[in-house]
């Protein structure tokens, strides 16, 4: 099966024609579903998702609408590896998670964190466009009163003179994810302050993911499974890579969440909360969300009806032909 064989090459997931369904045969039974948010996150407040229906179950075809195909194949492949390979063999049954705390008013934030039972570990957004170093301080602040490890993500939104300030004005956190945007500037901040450092997008979005290593710029992974090709790369990825690891969603549907969760039960090593409840920022899903209990989930993997996708989610026709052209599109990528 092609899944367990594709690498990746130059940070491009590379396959043959020849171990590829056809893009006919995916398309048959995808269905387009939008997933209204309870509030707006990544600055969206509905998630468009793409789900494929294959002989190992069901697989999430979900990139942001604003990412061009070479990019987006990579998601495509990952959701090939779900429905047509299913999961890696587990290591462990307990997945530990975070709570997510968007770039909410401080006084939302404890009913924020209400939704995630039992965590111990909250991931605060920060340095949202709009918004002030003194709102990120006092959002912070309010998860620490309610959990006890906050760590903070600014997706790139700092410089590295904005960023060592703004950690100093934080305080304490278990870590800083993506305080600036390039892994040169990462450097610089990792030597400038005492906090560990977290590289996401400057490892799934790179060339070559394992530059963060070469220029010594982060202290801990964050992999998110759809952006990198699929569990088994990532599970590849972690290896070589040798940071701690922290599996993260990318915004994914629980059929999205099911293949996160699989590949943190399947690391050899997994001793920080992942990034893998993020579910209960959807009003509805198309299946059972993975809600924590005592901070932690366990591996559930979705075949044949586990999987309902209410009226009421269904993307209308002209969303359905745009994820279906894309498809198409993702799908020649991969192929050449």
């Amino acid at each position: 099966m092609w899944a367990a064989r594709h690498v990746r090459d130059t940070g491009r997931v590379r396959l043959t024609t020849s171990e590829l369904p056809p893009a006919a045969e995916l398309l048959a039974g995808a269905v387009v579903v939008s997933l209204p948010m309870r509030t707006r996150f990544r600055g969206i407040t509905a998630r468009e998702v793409m789900l494929l229906r294959g002989p190992a179950g069901w697989g999430e075809f979900a990139p942001f609408t604003e990412y061009g195909d070479a990019e987006s194949s990579a998601w495509l492949a990952a959701g090939i590896e779900a429905a047509y390979l299913g999961p890696p063999a587990p290591l462990r049954d307990r997945i530990p998670v975070n709570a997510t705390v968007p770039a909410v008013p401080a006084d939302h934030v404890a009913a924020v964190l209400a939704r995630y039972p039992g965590a111990t570990t909250a991931k605060v957004k920060v340095a949202e466009p709009g918004q002030s170093l003194a709102d990120d301080v006092e959002r912070v602040a309010a998860a620490r009163e309610v959990v006890p490890a906050v760590r903070i993500d600014a997706n790139g939104g700092w410089s590295v003179d904005e960023a060592v300030s703004a950690i100093a004005a934080i305080g304490d956190v278990e870590y800083v994810e993506q305080p600036c945007r390039t892994v040169e500037e990462l450097a610089q901040v990792r030597r400038r302050v005492d906090v560990p450092i977290a590289a996401d997008e400057s490892i799934r979005k790179a060339d070559d993911p394992m530059r963060v290593v070469a220029a010594d710029a982060a202290d801990i992974a964050i992999l998110k499974i759809a952006p990198l090709g699929g569990m088994r790369a990532v599970l590849t990825l972690a290896e070589q890579i040798g940071l701690p690891v922290v599996v993260s969603s990318a915004l994914d549907s629980a059929v999205g969440i099911a293949a996160g969760v699989a590949a943190a039960a399947a690391l050899p090593e997994l001793n920080m909360a992942c990034g893998l409840g993020t579910g209960s920022l959807f009003t509805e899903d198309v299946a059972p969300a993975f809600v924590p209990s005592g901070g932690v989930v366990g591996p559930r993997w979705f075949t044949g009806d586990d999987v309902v996708i209410p009226d009421a989610v269904r993307a209308g026709a002209s969303r359905e032909r745009w994820w279906r052209d894309r498809l198409a599109r993702c799908h020649a990528v991969l192929a050449g």
